[in-house]
Protein backbone atom coordinates (compact mmCIF):
# COMPACT_ATOMS: atom_id res chain seq x y z
CA UNK A 1 0.00 0.00 0.00
CA UNK A 2 1.64 3.42 -1.13
CA UNK A 3 -0.78 6.19 0.09
CA UNK A 4 -0.20 10.07 -0.49
CA UNK A 5 0.80 11.34 2.65
CA UNK A 6 -2.40 13.47 3.34
CA UNK A 7 -5.14 12.46 5.81
CA UNK A 8 -7.81 11.57 4.09
CA UNK A 9 -5.42 9.38 1.68
CA UNK A 10 -3.50 7.78 4.56
CA UNK A 11 -6.84 6.64 5.87
CA UNK A 12 -8.27 5.17 3.05
CA UNK A 13 -5.46 3.05 2.39
CA UNK A 14 -4.91 1.82 5.85
CA UNK A 15 -8.76 0.94 6.09
CA UNK A 16 -8.32 -0.87 2.76
CA UNK A 17 -5.34 -2.44 4.27
CA UNK A 18 -6.80 -3.79 7.32
CA UNK A 19 -9.72 -5.29 4.65
CA UNK A 20 -7.12 -7.13 2.57
CA UNK A 21 -5.32 -8.26 6.06
CA UNK A 22 -8.37 -9.66 6.83
CA UNK A 23 -8.54 -12.38 4.43
CA UNK A 24 -5.06 -13.48 5.85
CA UNK A 25 -2.75 -11.72 3.05
CA UNK A 26 0.43 -10.05 4.70
CA UNK A 27 0.16 -6.32 3.74
CA UNK A 28 3.09 -3.72 3.41
CA UNK A 29 2.38 0.33 4.52
CA UNK A 30 4.74 2.29 3.60
CA UNK A 31 5.56 5.82 3.98
CA UNK A 32 7.69 8.41 5.87
CA UNK A 33 7.82 7.22 9.98
CA UNK A 34 5.98 10.61 10.56
CA UNK A 35 2.67 10.04 7.81
CA UNK A 36 2.84 6.33 8.90
CA UNK A 37 2.45 7.26 12.92
CA UNK A 38 -0.19 9.71 11.74
CA UNK A 39 -2.23 7.03 9.91
CA UNK A 40 -1.80 4.72 13.26
CA UNK A 41 -2.61 7.51 15.32
CA UNK A 42 -6.01 8.32 14.32
CA UNK A 43 -7.04 4.66 12.89
CA UNK A 44 -10.98 3.94 13.20
CA UNK A 45 -9.97 0.30 13.05
CA UNK A 46 -9.98 -0.96 16.91
CA UNK A 47 -6.73 -2.01 17.70
CA UNK A 48 -8.21 -4.89 19.36
CA UNK A 49 -9.80 -6.13 15.88
CA UNK A 50 -6.91 -4.91 13.72
CA UNK A 51 -5.22 -7.83 11.81
CA UNK A 52 -1.79 -8.32 12.91
CA UNK A 53 -0.09 -8.97 9.55
CA UNK A 54 -0.19 -5.17 8.45
CA UNK A 55 4.19 -4.35 8.32
CA UNK A 56 4.89 -0.51 8.23
CA UNK A 57 7.84 0.44 6.31
CA UNK A 58 9.20 3.63 7.77
CA UNK A 59 11.37 5.08 4.75
CA UNK A 60 13.36 7.81 4.97
CA UNK A 61 12.72 11.02 3.30
CA UNK A 62 14.31 14.37 3.25
CA UNK A 63 13.59 17.18 6.11
CA UNK A 64 10.17 18.63 5.29
CA UNK A 65 9.15 21.64 5.92
CA UNK A 66 5.68 21.82 8.32
CA UNK A 67 4.60 25.75 8.45
CA UNK A 68 1.33 26.45 9.72
CA UNK A 69 -1.69 26.90 7.53
CA UNK A 70 -2.33 29.77 5.65
CA UNK A 71 -5.42 31.58 6.11
CA UNK A 72 -4.77 33.74 2.88
CA UNK A 73 -4.30 30.31 0.52
CA UNK A 74 -6.22 30.79 -2.92
CA UNK A 75 -9.33 28.45 -2.86
CA UNK A 76 -8.64 27.24 0.54
CA UNK A 77 -6.50 25.06 -1.00
CA UNK A 78 -3.67 23.72 1.53
CA UNK A 79 -0.63 24.61 0.10
CA UNK A 80 1.45 24.57 3.11
CA UNK A 81 1.74 20.32 2.15
CA UNK A 82 2.82 20.77 -1.17
CA UNK A 83 6.86 20.10 0.27
CA UNK A 84 5.67 17.16 1.91
CA UNK A 85 4.18 15.99 -1.46
CA UNK A 86 6.95 16.68 -3.44
CA UNK A 87 9.51 15.47 -0.78
CA UNK A 88 7.67 11.94 -2.06
CA UNK A 89 9.70 11.15 -4.80
CA UNK A 90 12.22 10.17 -2.46
CA UNK A 91 10.51 6.62 -1.63
CA UNK A 92 10.66 5.89 -5.20
CA UNK A 93 13.99 4.09 -4.55
CA UNK A 94 13.08 1.89 -1.00
CA UNK A 95 9.88 1.04 -2.64
CA UNK A 96 11.29 -0.39 -5.63
CA UNK A 97 14.04 -2.35 -3.77
CA UNK A 98 11.23 -3.67 -1.12
CA UNK A 99 9.37 -4.51 -3.96
CA UNK A 100 12.23 -6.65 -5.92
CA UNK A 101 12.62 -8.15 -2.15
CA UNK A 102 9.31 -9.41 -1.71
CA UNK A 103 9.47 -10.55 -5.00
CA UNK A 104 11.76 -13.13 -4.86
CA UNK A 105 10.21 -15.01 -1.94
CA UNK A 106 6.31 -14.38 -3.05
CA UNK A 107 4.63 -15.92 -6.22
CA UNK A 108 2.61 -12.37 -6.44
CA UNK A 109 3.39 -8.74 -5.36
CA UNK A 110 0.57 -6.89 -5.63
CA UNK A 111 1.33 -2.97 -5.67
CA UNK A 112 -1.80 -0.29 -4.30
CA UNK A 113 -1.08 2.90 -4.85
CA UNK A 114 -2.68 6.08 -4.64
CA UNK A 115 -3.29 7.51 -7.77
CA UNK A 116 -1.29 10.71 -7.19
CA UNK A 117 1.72 8.27 -6.35
CA UNK A 118 2.39 6.99 -10.18
CA UNK A 119 6.17 8.02 -9.62
CA UNK A 120 6.88 6.42 -6.19
CA UNK A 121 5.64 2.96 -7.71
CA UNK A 122 6.78 2.96 -11.63
CA UNK A 123 9.93 0.55 -11.33
CA UNK A 124 7.22 -1.87 -9.90
CA UNK A 125 6.27 -2.46 -13.53
CA UNK A 126 9.49 -4.11 -14.24
CA UNK A 127 9.69 -6.69 -11.67
CA UNK A 128 7.93 -10.15 -13.56
CA UNK A 129 5.99 -11.08 -10.71
CA UNK A 130 4.48 -7.63 -9.74
CA UNK A 131 1.57 -5.98 -10.30
CA UNK A 132 0.38 -2.24 -9.74
CA UNK A 133 -3.42 -1.34 -8.85
CA UNK A 134 -4.19 2.42 -8.89
CA UNK A 135 -6.23 3.22 -6.08
CA UNK A 136 -8.81 6.58 -6.46
CA UNK A 137 -9.65 8.47 -3.63
CA UNK A 138 -12.48 10.36 -4.61
CA UNK A 139 -15.78 9.95 -5.90
CA UNK A 140 -16.25 8.01 -9.00
CA UNK A 141 -18.55 11.25 -10.28
CA UNK A 142 -15.48 13.41 -9.39
CA UNK A 143 -13.34 11.38 -11.63
CA UNK A 144 -15.78 11.32 -13.95
CA UNK A 145 -16.10 14.78 -14.29
CA UNK A 146 -12.12 15.23 -14.54
CA UNK A 147 -12.05 13.23 -17.19
CA UNK A 148 -14.86 14.92 -19.18
CA UNK A 149 -13.54 18.05 -18.51
CA UNK A 150 -9.39 17.28 -19.25
CA UNK A 151 -10.40 15.37 -22.37
CA UNK A 152 -13.16 18.08 -23.78
CA UNK A 153 -15.79 15.80 -23.46
CA UNK A 154 -19.74 16.92 -22.72
CA UNK A 155 -21.19 14.07 -20.30
CA UNK A 156 -22.47 11.14 -22.30
CA UNK A 157 -26.09 10.25 -22.78
CA UNK A 158 -25.96 7.82 -19.94
CA UNK A 159 -26.14 11.11 -17.49
CA UNK A 160 -29.63 12.66 -16.71
CA UNK A 161 -30.19 15.98 -18.75
CA UNK A 162 -30.54 18.36 -15.54
CA UNK A 163 -27.09 16.82 -14.04
CA UNK A 164 -25.18 16.86 -17.74
CA UNK A 165 -26.12 20.47 -18.13
CA UNK A 166 -25.10 21.03 -14.47
CA UNK A 167 -21.29 19.67 -15.38
CA UNK A 168 -21.07 21.56 -18.56
CA UNK A 169 -22.26 24.87 -17.36
CA UNK A 170 -20.29 27.73 -16.33
CA UNK A 171 -21.23 27.44 -12.44
CA UNK A 172 -19.85 23.86 -11.83
CA UNK A 173 -16.41 23.65 -10.06
CA UNK A 174 -13.43 23.95 -12.33
CA UNK A 175 -10.30 21.90 -11.87
CA UNK A 176 -8.06 25.84 -11.95
CA UNK A 177 -10.51 27.46 -9.10
CA UNK A 178 -10.48 24.21 -6.73
CA UNK A 179 -6.75 23.37 -6.61
CA UNK A 180 -3.07 25.40 -6.79
CA UNK A 181 -1.24 25.68 -9.73
CA UNK A 182 1.71 23.70 -7.81
CA UNK A 183 -0.10 20.90 -7.30
CA UNK A 184 -1.98 20.29 -11.03
CA UNK A 185 1.99 20.07 -12.17
CA UNK A 186 2.05 17.56 -9.28
CA UNK A 187 -0.79 16.00 -10.61
CA UNK A 188 0.30 15.80 -14.36
CA UNK A 189 3.98 14.94 -13.47
CA UNK A 190 2.14 11.77 -11.77
CA UNK A 191 0.36 11.04 -14.88
CA UNK A 192 3.30 11.23 -16.97
CA UNK A 193 4.50 8.41 -14.76
CA UNK A 194 1.27 6.18 -15.07
CA UNK A 195 2.46 2.52 -16.27
CA UNK A 196 0.22 -0.06 -17.53
CA UNK A 197 -2.34 -0.57 -14.48
CA UNK A 198 -3.81 -4.28 -13.33
CA UNK A 199 -6.93 -2.67 -12.29
CA UNK A 200 -8.28 0.02 -10.33
CA UNK A 201 -10.14 0.04 -6.87
CA UNK A 202 -11.96 2.58 -5.66
CA UNK A 203 -13.70 3.50 -2.17
CA UNK A 204 -16.95 4.08 -3.40
CA UNK A 205 -20.27 1.51 -3.17
CA UNK A 206 -22.23 0.71 -6.88
CA UNK A 207 -25.30 1.24 -4.65
CA UNK A 208 -24.29 4.79 -4.71
CA UNK A 209 -22.76 5.51 -7.95
CA UNK A 210 -21.89 2.36 -9.94
CA UNK A 211 -22.93 4.14 -13.42
CA UNK A 212 -19.86 6.55 -12.69
CA UNK A 213 -17.82 3.96 -11.99
CA UNK A 214 -18.49 2.38 -15.18
CA UNK A 215 -18.84 5.73 -17.17
CA UNK A 216 -15.38 6.22 -16.00
CA UNK A 217 -13.82 2.49 -16.96
CA UNK A 218 -15.92 3.35 -20.35
CA UNK A 219 -13.71 6.82 -20.75
CA UNK A 220 -10.05 5.76 -19.34
CA UNK A 221 -10.37 2.21 -21.67
CA UNK A 222 -8.06 3.20 -24.25
CA UNK A 223 -8.74 -0.43 -25.97
CA UNK A 224 -7.92 -2.51 -22.76
CA UNK A 225 -9.73 -4.65 -20.20
CA UNK A 226 -8.22 -3.57 -17.14
CA UNK A 227 -10.30 -4.24 -13.88
CA UNK A 228 -12.12 -1.85 -11.92
CA UNK A 229 -13.63 -2.80 -8.38
CA UNK A 230 -15.83 -0.55 -5.90
CA UNK A 231 -15.19 -2.23 -2.77
CA UNK A 232 -16.43 1.06 -0.33
CA UNK A 233 -16.98 1.83 2.18
CA UNK A 234 -13.84 1.26 3.17
CA UNK A 235 -15.00 2.82 7.04
CA UNK A 236 -16.93 0.14 9.42
CA UNK A 237 -20.85 0.34 8.80
CA UNK A 238 -21.40 -1.14 12.38
CA UNK A 239 -21.18 1.42 14.96
CA UNK A 240 -20.18 -0.78 18.84
CA UNK A 241 -23.80 -0.20 20.95
CA UNK A 242 -21.59 -0.12 23.83
CA UNK A 243 -18.61 2.17 24.66
CA UNK A 244 -15.90 1.57 27.45
CA UNK A 245 -16.42 4.22 29.81
CA UNK A 246 -13.04 5.14 29.39
CA UNK A 247 -12.49 5.67 26.24
CA UNK A 248 -15.69 7.42 25.88
CA UNK A 249 -15.00 10.90 24.29
CA UNK A 250 -17.30 13.50 26.18
CA UNK A 251 -19.01 14.86 23.09
CA UNK A 252 -20.54 11.13 22.85
CA UNK A 253 -21.49 11.50 26.46
CA UNK A 254 -23.68 14.47 25.67
CA UNK A 255 -25.06 13.35 22.98
CA UNK A 256 -26.21 9.82 24.52
CA UNK A 257 -28.57 12.41 26.40
CA UNK A 258 -30.22 14.13 23.26
CA UNK A 259 -33.34 13.32 21.12
CA UNK A 260 -33.28 11.15 17.74
CA UNK A 261 -32.05 13.11 15.21
CA UNK A 262 -31.86 16.43 16.68
CA UNK A 263 -28.06 17.41 16.73
CA UNK A 264 -25.60 18.61 13.45
CA UNK A 265 -22.04 17.29 13.62
CA UNK A 266 -19.53 19.64 12.26
CA UNK A 267 -16.50 19.35 10.93
CA UNK A 268 -14.10 20.77 7.96
CA UNK A 269 -11.58 18.08 8.40
CA UNK A 270 -8.04 18.33 8.32
CA UNK A 271 -6.54 20.51 5.61
CA UNK A 272 -9.34 23.81 6.20
CA UNK A 273 -7.97 26.76 7.62
CA UNK A 274 -10.79 29.43 8.35
CA UNK A 275 -10.34 32.92 9.32
CA UNK A 276 -11.27 34.41 12.80
CA UNK A 277 -14.25 35.80 11.00
CA UNK A 278 -15.37 33.20 9.50
CA UNK A 279 -15.31 31.74 12.76
CA UNK A 280 -17.36 34.41 14.57
CA UNK A 281 -20.09 34.01 11.68
CA UNK A 282 -20.26 30.02 12.19
CA UNK A 283 -20.80 30.96 15.75
CA UNK A 284 -23.65 33.22 15.81
CA UNK A 285 -25.42 31.16 12.97
CA UNK A 286 -24.90 28.47 15.03
CA UNK A 287 -26.53 30.43 17.60
CA UNK A 288 -29.08 32.57 16.51
CA UNK A 289 -30.23 28.99 14.59
CA UNK A 290 -31.09 27.45 17.68
CA UNK A 291 -30.17 23.71 16.57
CA UNK A 292 -27.87 21.28 19.00
CA UNK A 293 -24.49 20.45 17.57
CA UNK A 294 -21.21 19.07 17.87
CA UNK A 295 -18.51 21.49 16.59
CA UNK A 296 -15.04 19.92 15.55
CA UNK A 297 -12.72 23.22 16.06
CA UNK A 298 -9.18 22.50 15.13
CA UNK A 299 -6.67 23.99 13.12
CA UNK A 300 -5.71 22.67 9.76
CA UNK A 301 -2.78 19.56 9.94
CA UNK A 302 0.88 20.73 8.97
CA UNK A 303 2.45 18.37 7.07
CA UNK A 304 3.93 16.83 10.30
CA UNK A 305 1.61 16.46 12.71
CA UNK A 306 3.97 15.55 15.53
CA UNK A 307 6.19 18.53 14.49
CA UNK A 308 5.71 20.92 17.75
CA UNK A 309 5.48 24.32 17.46
CA UNK A 310 3.18 26.88 18.51
CA UNK A 311 -0.48 26.30 17.18
CA UNK A 312 -2.80 29.04 16.38
CA UNK A 313 -5.69 29.67 19.04
CA UNK A 314 -9.10 29.31 17.35
CA UNK A 315 -11.31 32.06 19.33
CA UNK A 316 -15.14 31.97 19.53
CA UNK A 317 -16.81 34.75 20.45
CA UNK A 318 -16.89 36.11 23.81
CA UNK A 319 -18.70 34.12 25.95
CA UNK A 320 -20.01 31.82 23.32
CA UNK A 321 -18.53 28.83 24.97
CA UNK A 322 -20.36 29.59 28.44
CA UNK A 323 -23.66 30.39 26.24
CA UNK A 324 -23.76 27.04 24.76
CA UNK A 325 -22.61 25.07 28.24
CA UNK A 326 -25.65 26.87 30.06
CA UNK A 327 -27.97 26.27 27.04
CA UNK A 328 -27.05 22.73 26.63
CA UNK A 329 -26.63 23.79 22.59
CA UNK A 330 -23.89 22.14 22.06
CA UNK A 331 -20.26 21.05 22.22
CA UNK A 332 -17.01 22.50 20.94
CA UNK A 333 -14.06 19.81 20.48
CA UNK A 334 -10.60 21.09 20.21
CA UNK A 335 -8.70 18.04 19.34
CA UNK A 336 -9.72 14.58 17.90
CA UNK A 337 -13.11 13.37 17.51
CA UNK A 338 -14.69 10.36 16.74
CA UNK A 339 -16.62 11.24 13.32
CA UNK A 340 -17.89 7.51 12.47
CA UNK A 341 -19.26 7.12 15.93
CA UNK A 342 -20.73 10.55 15.97
CA UNK A 343 -22.35 9.81 12.59
CA UNK A 344 -23.68 6.52 13.93
CA UNK A 345 -25.35 8.08 16.91
CA UNK A 346 -28.90 7.99 16.23
CA UNK A 347 -28.93 11.33 18.11
CA UNK A 348 -27.16 12.48 14.83
CA UNK A 349 -29.36 13.94 12.33
CA UNK A 350 -26.95 16.28 10.29
CA UNK A 351 -23.72 17.14 9.13
CA UNK A 352 -22.00 20.41 8.06
CA UNK A 353 -19.07 19.32 5.95
CA UNK A 354 -16.50 20.13 3.91
CA UNK A 355 -17.59 17.44 1.55
CA UNK A 356 -14.07 15.24 1.71
CA UNK A 357 -14.63 11.85 0.23
CA UNK A 358 -13.52 10.07 3.48
CA UNK A 359 -16.52 12.55 4.99
CA UNK A 360 -18.62 11.86 2.72
CA UNK A 361 -18.37 7.94 2.88
CA UNK A 362 -19.20 7.94 6.26
CA UNK A 363 -21.69 10.15 6.58
CA UNK A 364 -23.66 7.74 3.77
CA UNK A 365 -22.99 4.87 5.51
CA UNK A 366 -24.39 6.05 8.20
CA UNK A 367 -27.44 7.66 6.85
CA UNK A 368 -26.48 11.41 7.81
CA UNK A 369 -27.57 13.69 5.25
CA UNK A 370 -24.99 16.52 4.50
CA UNK A 371 -24.74 20.22 4.52
CA UNK A 372 -22.37 20.81 2.33
CA UNK A 373 -19.51 23.95 2.14
CA UNK A 374 -17.05 22.70 0.31
CA UNK A 375 -13.71 24.42 0.00
CA UNK A 376 -10.96 23.42 -2.44
CA UNK A 377 -10.10 20.04 -4.21
CA UNK A 378 -12.55 17.00 -4.47
CA UNK A 379 -14.97 18.95 -2.49
CA UNK A 380 -16.47 21.21 -4.91
CA UNK A 381 -17.54 17.97 -7.11
CA UNK A 382 -18.35 15.66 -4.28
CA UNK A 383 -20.84 18.86 -3.14
CA UNK A 384 -22.49 18.79 -6.60
CA UNK A 385 -22.97 14.96 -6.36
CA UNK A 386 -24.61 15.05 -2.75
CA UNK A 387 -26.74 17.77 -3.32
CA UNK A 388 -27.99 17.64 -6.89
CA UNK A 389 -27.28 13.68 -7.65
CA UNK A 390 -27.82 11.48 -4.67
CA UNK A 391 -30.37 14.74 -3.22
CA UNK A 392 -29.24 13.07 0.29
CA UNK A 393 -27.89 17.24 1.25
CA UNK A 394 -28.63 21.19 0.97
CA UNK A 395 -25.78 23.60 -0.53
CA UNK A 396 -24.76 26.41 2.15
CA UNK A 397 -24.13 28.67 -0.31
CA UNK A 398 -22.80 28.73 -4.15
CA UNK A 399 -19.68 27.61 -4.47
CA UNK A 400 -19.02 30.55 -6.89
CA UNK A 401 -19.05 32.81 -4.13
CA UNK A 402 -16.14 30.74 -2.21
CA UNK A 403 -13.37 33.24 -2.18
CA UNK A 404 -16.33 35.42 0.34
CA UNK A 405 -16.74 35.20 3.86
CA UNK A 406 -20.17 33.32 4.60
CA UNK A 407 -22.88 35.00 6.69
CA UNK A 408 -24.44 33.55 10.10
CA UNK A 409 -27.52 34.51 8.61
CA UNK A 410 -27.05 32.02 5.40
CA UNK A 411 -25.62 29.63 8.09
CA UNK A 412 -28.41 30.41 9.96
CA UNK A 413 -30.75 29.30 7.26
CA UNK A 414 -29.46 26.38 5.90
CA UNK A 415 -29.25 25.09 9.60
CA UNK A 416 -32.90 25.22 9.91
CA UNK A 417 -33.18 24.32 6.33
CA UNK A 418 -31.65 20.78 7.16
CA UNK A 419 -32.82 20.11 10.37
CA UNK A 420 -35.98 22.36 10.76
CA UNK A 421 -37.91 22.08 7.27
CA UNK A 422 -40.03 19.57 5.72
CA UNK A 423 -37.36 19.72 2.73
CA UNK A 424 -34.79 18.60 4.96
CA UNK A 425 -37.02 15.38 6.84
CA UNK A 426 -37.25 14.79 2.84
CA UNK A 427 -33.04 14.71 2.68
CA UNK A 428 -32.81 12.68 5.99
CA UNK A 429 -35.33 9.94 4.56
CA UNK A 430 -33.49 9.49 1.68
CA UNK A 431 -30.37 9.82 3.35
CA UNK A 432 -31.76 7.08 5.76
CA UNK A 433 -32.58 4.87 2.87
CA UNK A 434 -29.60 5.00 1.05
CA UNK A 435 -27.55 4.48 4.18
CA UNK A 436 -29.20 1.39 4.55
CA UNK A 437 -28.53 0.21 1.42
CA UNK A 438 -24.54 0.91 1.58
CA UNK A 439 -24.91 -1.09 4.85
CA UNK A 440 -26.35 -4.01 2.94
CA UNK A 441 -24.03 -3.98 0.25
CA UNK A 442 -21.25 -4.86 3.30
CA UNK A 443 -23.20 -7.96 4.17
CA UNK A 444 -21.85 -11.78 2.98
CA UNK A 445 -24.48 -11.55 -0.23
CA UNK A 446 -24.13 -7.61 -0.78
CA UNK A 447 -22.57 -6.26 -3.95
CA UNK A 448 -19.71 -4.49 -2.16
CA UNK A 449 -18.58 -7.35 -0.37
CA UNK A 450 -18.64 -9.48 -3.95
CA UNK A 451 -16.51 -6.75 -5.37
CA UNK A 452 -14.04 -7.29 -2.59
CA UNK A 453 -14.23 -10.69 -2.56
CA UNK A 454 -13.34 -10.39 -6.69
CA UNK A 455 -10.43 -8.52 -5.90
CA UNK A 456 -8.63 -10.54 -3.84
CA UNK A 457 -9.41 -13.81 -5.70
CA UNK A 458 -7.86 -11.60 -8.75
CA UNK A 459 -4.84 -10.68 -6.81
CA UNK A 460 -4.61 -14.58 -5.26
CA UNK A 461 -4.96 -16.14 -8.19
Amino acid sequence: MVPLPAQGHLNQLLQLAHLVASYGIPVHYVGSASHNRQAKHRSHVPPSSAPSDIRFHDFPTPPIPSPAPSLNSPHKFPSHLQPALDATSSLRGPVASLVRSLSSGSRRVVVVHDSLMSSVVQDAASVPNAEIYVFYSVSAFTLCSYTWESKGMAPPPEVEVDVAELISSKGFPSLVDSFSDEFLKFVASQNECKKLQSGCVYNTCRVIEGRFVDLFASATANGTATKHWATGPFNSVKVPEKRSRRSAHVCMEWLDKQAPSSVIYISFGTTTALSDEQIREIAVGLERSGQKFIWVLREADKADIFGGGEARKIELPPGFEEMVAARDLGVVVRDWAPQLEILGHPATGGFLSHCGWNSCMESISMGVPILAWPMHSDQPRNAVLITRVLKIGLIVEDWMSQDDVVRSSTIEGAMKALMASEEGGAMRKRAAELGAAVRGSMDEDGISRAELDSFISHISR
